[in-house]
């Protein structure tokens, strides 16, 4: 601003004053962009940091690809050790059935032993009244005096003719069914123990839960009276034949263990296993009753535990149930629940769908009737 030519000492000083204030501003605001200045990283600076914050990225990316190749390969060690699980515990249960499927083969066996003898020696005695017959006859053709004849007929009567003519039917009918009994004995066992596809095929669950009858019969007949009530119209359902097989051999056999121990402590008369099936909209439902001891309430919340079991050491390994529920809800997208009351017996409920459904969309739960 222009100065006046004449100015007095006070104006001077004023003016002073404001170039003095003005100057320590300057000082101030120079000082602010130099520490600005310092305190902002060179390019070269950011350049360094940039690279160094892109490799400590990459080394942590390293890692977790690392990681998730761990636990891909740690997923695929559990369902083979899991597979492997359900392939022991099947062969556990094919041995354990082994000598009760030997028994159940023995008994028809040995009846067609029996009727086998009695043949060989009814045709015997057949073929000695033949050979007099034909005596008897060319000596009557000849003219003779009959005595092949007489004694044709005494060895008839002491034969028991007519008793054999009844009796070897009877014997064939008996062999026959004794045969037959074996042969679908065997067809079970092996239609049990062959491994299924492992990809889910239309099963015929009435087809599968006879065949598993059929095999666990020795563990159950002695204790229980099983009977069936089985839906005509229950369609085919996507499954793993094979899996569901274990999971009803392994629901009869606890049912029949829960049976004994009830027959045993009221010295009872048997009791009943009973399996039915229903067609539930969407879903199939597969229901196995028994008359047994029931489930203590307890322990309900317990009963898939692995390895959990109130039987005694060497009766059970606590896998049945928790091998049932996995198959079912894991593999089959479907249900497992149970009804039991302590004292009158325990009822299973499994529901399977009869599409496709992702695995483990259901769960369990156990309550009371």
């Amino acid at each position: 601003m222009p100065l006046n030519p004449v100015s007095t000492p006070t104006e001077v000083l004023k003016l002073q004053q404001e170039l003095e204030a003005r100057d320590r501003t300057i000082a101030v605001l120079i000082r602010r962009v130099e520490n600005d200045f310092a305190s902002r990283p060179s390019p070269m600076a950011v350049l360094e940091q940039n690279i160094s914050l892109e490799q400590a990225l990459q080394r942590q990316s390293g890692e977790l690809e690392h990681s998730h190749g761990d636990l891909v390969r740690t997923l695929r060690e559990l369902k083979e050790a899991h597979s492997q699980l359900l392939e022991s515990k099947k062969l556990e249960a094919v041995g354990q059935l082994a000598a009760g499927v030997a028994h159940e083969i023995n008994t028809p066996i040995q009846y067609v032993s029996d009727n086998t003898n009695f043949l060989k020696e009814a045709v015997g005695q057949l073929v000695q009244n033949l050979d007099l017959a034909i005596q008897a006859a060319e000596e009557l053709g000849q003219g003779g005096d009959g005595a092949r004849l007489g004694e044709l007929r005494e060895q008839l009567r002491r034969g028991k003719l007519d008793w054999l003519k009844a009796e070897i039917p009877l014997a064939f009918e008996q062999s026959l069914d004794g045969l037959s009994r074996v042969a679908s004995i065997v067809a079970a066992m092996k239609d049990f123990s062959h491994p299924s596809a492992d990809e889910k095929q239309l099963v015929d669950l009435h087809e599968a839960i006879q065949t598993t009858i059929t095999v666990a019969r020795n563990e159950w007949k002695y204790v229980a009276d099983l009977s069936i009530d089985f839906d005509p119209g229950l369609p085919l359902v996507p499954g793993l034949r094979n899996e569901l097989n274990q999971v009803f051999l392994n629901l009869i056999v606890n049912a029949a263990h829960a049976i004994g121990e009830q027959v045993a402590a009221r010295a009872g008369d048997k009791g009943l296993i009973s399996i039915s099936t229903h067609c539930c909209g969407d879903e199939v439902e597969i229901r196995v009753r028994d008359t047994g001891v029931g489930i203590p309430e307890g322990i309900r919340a317990r009963v898939y535990d692995p390895f959990f079991t109130t039987k005694p050491v060497g009766k059970g390994t606590g896998q049945g149930l928790a091998i049932a529920r996995s198959v079912v809800v894991d593999k089959h997208g479907g249900s497992m629940r149970l009804e039991t009351d302590e004292g009158v017996g325990t009822c299973f409920f499994i529901r399977l769908p009869l599409e496709e459904r992702g695995a483990g969309s259901r769960s369990t739960r156990a309550s009371a009737p």
